[in-house]
């Protein structure tokens, strides 16, 4: 099994990012999918989230109307489509699969964003 996060790195405030998630390993379309983020000295936080199936998407009150969580089944991909960034923003991000209730959890190795000017 393995989540393989890709698409961070440095870009300034304002600006826009997009994370994807590749799995490979498991049935990803029976898996809900998220994006969580670990800023240094934080605990980590869900930031987004997006069903296997139907309506269901989430997102932390700190980013509604900045990012965007999307998956594409086919591509077994999971992306993270990051607007209007800000210095906040700044964190590894973590892209997670799980299958509740009581199915498998996998975590990807994470990915650095970094806002700043």
């Amino acid at each position: 099994v393995q989540l393989v996060e890709s698409g961070g790195g440095l870009v300034k405030p304002g600006g826009s990012l997009r994370l994807s998630c590749t799995a490979s390993g498991f049935t990803f379309s029976r898996y809900r999918m998220s994006w969580h983020r670990q800023a240094p000295g934080k605990e980590r936080e869900l930031v987004a989230l997006i069903p296997a199936t139907g309506p269901g998407t989430r997102y932390v009150d700190s980013v509604k109307g900045r990012f965007t969580i999307s998956r594409d089944n086919a591509k077994r991909t999971v992306y993270l489509e990051m607007n209007s960034l800000k210095a906040e923003d700044a964190a590894v991000y973590f892209c997670k699969a799980d299958e509740p209730p009581f199915g498998a959890t996998y975590w990807g190795q994470g990915t650095q964003v970094t806002v700043s000017s």
